[in-house]
């Protein structure tokens, strides 16, 4: 199979991709991807007549609850459980110094 990938191509590969592979490397991955593609070939073969496209191997539905309006938190009961709130808004820790803003 690794025929299928020369080593030059490896390098050309490896080349866009930036990736700097030793000769061992090379020989290696034109193996490895010949094989792959040996297995794409051999997936090829398989009949997918009358299969449906999927976008998931198994069944998805909605699992979230239905987007209504509803009444929302007053400010006092969102504040309610903060560990420290001034002037009617939550109090945290200073994350950046003024210096460097």
């Amino acid at each position: 199979m690794s025929d299928r990938i020369s080593e030059e191509t490896v390098r050309h590969i490896a080349t866009l991709s930036r990736l700097k592979l030793g000769e061992d490397e090379v020989a290696l991955f034109a193996k490895d991807l010949g094989s792959i593609l040996g297995y794409m070939d051999q997936l090829n073969e398989v009949s997918v007549e009358g299969v449906e496209p999927t976008a998931h191997a198994v069944a998805v539905s909605n699992v979230l609850r239905e987007d209504v309006v509803r009444e929302s938190l007053s400010q006092a009961e969102a504040l309610a459980n903060a560990p420290a709130s001034e002037s009617g808004f939550f109090k945290v820790p200073k994350v950046l110094d003024q210096d460097s803003v």
